[in-house]
Order: structure tokens, then C-alpha cells, then sequence
């Protein structure tokens, strides 16, 4: 079952966050960030073990653009759909909200390939260079994600 997140999935959402992050796959939250961006998360509930097993955010950055951030599938629930689902629920709230552009960086190219987006260049994106990137250990010599649009 998908939905949004709640206060009490804070926590979880914080652990799993940081479990991808200790496997290279992102970079951590605190869990002071995650609450303050808490309405930004969809969830994904596995219905038999009513846990939590995927989770993925929208961030709003700008009047025409936001991000797709925190993707994250449990091992165990991989390649049944659940990121694409996830990616999919941000993007119909980006397109309700009536914001078309939509951007990540990731390091799961053709997985986003799949779903259309396209690989820009990171300069393309400089609301998102100067308010998360310019704050992170990888910029900017370091930075091995990769960019990716797409336009709904």
C-alpha cells in the first residue's frame, strides 16, 4: 500500500535512509531533517507484515522544479515495482501541484532511464548546486551522481 508518510514513520524512514547511505547509495539525513521534511515522503507498506519497505521523496526546490531524493527498497522488495511506484506517486503530486519539471541525482541510471527521465548536465541545475550540493563533502570535485530531467 502506498501513502504518504506519517510522524511515526519518521524514524523508520531515518534508519533505512542511512542504511543506503552506509551502503553508498545516498548520502545520510539526520533525523532532525527528516522530520522537518517529513511531508515530502511516500511510503510504501507491505501489506502481510504492515512494515515499511520503500520510501521516496518529493522536494519542492523552486517555482519550476523538484527534486526526486531519498528513494530507498528494502533488498528483500526490489524488482517487484515498488521504486517505480514510489518515483511515479512524486511525480503525479509534482504534476497536481502543477510543477512539470522534475529532477534527480542518483546512481541508478537505467532504472530512471526506464521511467524517462534523461541525463543533463548538473549545471543545468543550480537551485540544487547552491542550496544541498554546495553543502556536501562530494562538491564539488567529488561528486560521482549522476543528473537526470524529465519534463511531465
Amino acid at each position: 500500500m502506498l501513502r504518504k508518510a506519517k510522524i511515526g514513520d519518521a524514524k523508520i524512514i531515518h534508519r533505512m535512509i542511512n542504511i543506503s547511505s552506509g551502503k553508498g547509495e545516498m548520502l545520510p539525513r539526520s533525523l532532525m531533517d527528516i522530520y522537518s521534511s517529513l511531508r515530502d515522503f511516500f511510503v510504501y507498506v507491505d501489506e502481510d507484515s504492515a512494515s515499511i519497505t520503500g520510501i521516496c521523496a518529493m522536494h519542492i526546490f523552486w517555482e519550476n522544479l523538484v527534486e526526486i531524493r531519498s528513494l530507498y527498497v528494502d533488498e528483500g522488495h526490489r524488482e517487484k515495482g515498488l521504486g517505480r511506484n514510489l518515483v511515479e506517486a512524486c511525480i503525479s503530486e509534482a504534476i497536481t501541484l502543477e510543477l512539470f519539471s522534475v529532477f534527480t541525482l542518483t546512481y541508478q541510471k537505467e532504472f530512471f532511464e526506464k521511467l524517462g527521465f534523461r541525463e543533463v548536465d548538473k549545471a543545468t541545475l543550480p537551485e540544487k548546486i547552491w542550496s544541498d550540493c554546495f553543502r556536501c563533502p562530494k562538491y564539488p570535485d567529488y561528486c560521482d551522481e549522476v543528473a537526470m530531467i524529465i519534463e511531465v
